[in-house]
């Protein structure tokens, strides 16, 4: 364990990625607060685990969710923004719908969630986005423009906000999970649950760059 990393905030964490790296987080010792829209996780609790409800597109749920952090009178060492959307992959012709809808969430949610909790972060700690390769620009492709551009928005602010944050030491990490096994990537997909997690991992503890794109995949820093 890292003992510098005592307590992580993951949003999205009733399934997939996020509820996969709540577990990984939790078996490792450190203790998770973790939003839902929901408020709960089905079929699963730990001691070190405190449930909040929240969703990241609603800014009175936001603000809701942040004052329930604030009265645990706990900091945080790193947040984790893995709540997302996919709602167009299929699709090449954007529309307002979906283009809403996406950036509801994946973007202004997003980016709106993380400026409420800025101050409950440590020196020294960690901003984590889950975005994805398709974002940056030599990866583009027809489909998913919503999708696309909203992750590659998130990019810019991560890039942004390491920039503003710089004097107090706070990492700020956009990262690709890969393609993964899950709901939205599919039982087809090449990586494991595990494997990215285990990656995400690995970039929370291990990585010690700032506003650098982190590509689980390839282990690596990728530029945008």
């Amino acid at each position: 364990m890292n003992n510098s990393i005592k307590n992580v905030l993951v949003t999205g964490a009733s399934n997939g990625i996020g509820l996969g790296l709540t577990k990984k987080l939790l078996s490792e010792g450190i203790k998770v607060i973790a939003i839902t829209r929901s408020g709960e996780i089905a079929d699963f609790s730990h001691p070190n685990l405190t449930i909040i409800k929240g969703d990241i597109s609603n800014e009175e749920s936001i603000k809701h969710a942040s004052e329930q952090v604030k009265n645990l009178g706990v900091t945080l060492d790193c947040l984790v923004n893995n709540a997302g959307v996919g709602l167009d992959f299929e699709n090449e012709i954007p529309t307002a719908e979906l283009m809403n809808a996406t950036f509801a969430t994946n973007t202004t949610g997003t980016v709106l969630f993380t400026e409420a909790f800025l101050n409950d972060i440590n020196a020294g700690g960690q901003i984590v986005f889950l975005s994805t390769a398709m974002s940056l620009i030599r990866n583009l492709a027809p489909n998913a423009p919503a999708y696309r551009m909203s992750k590659a928005a998130i990019n810019i602010y991560a890039v942004m906000l390491s920039q503003r944050l710089a004097d107090k030491n706070i990492r700020v990490t956009p990262l690709h999970p890969g393609w993964v096994q899950t709901r939205m990537g599919g039982d087809t997909a090449p990586v494991t649950l595990e494997q990215s997690v285990n990656g995400i991992y690995k970039a929370i503890t291990e990585n010690t760059q700032t506003g650098k794109f982190w590509n689980i995949e390839l282990n690596t820093v990728e530029e945008f």
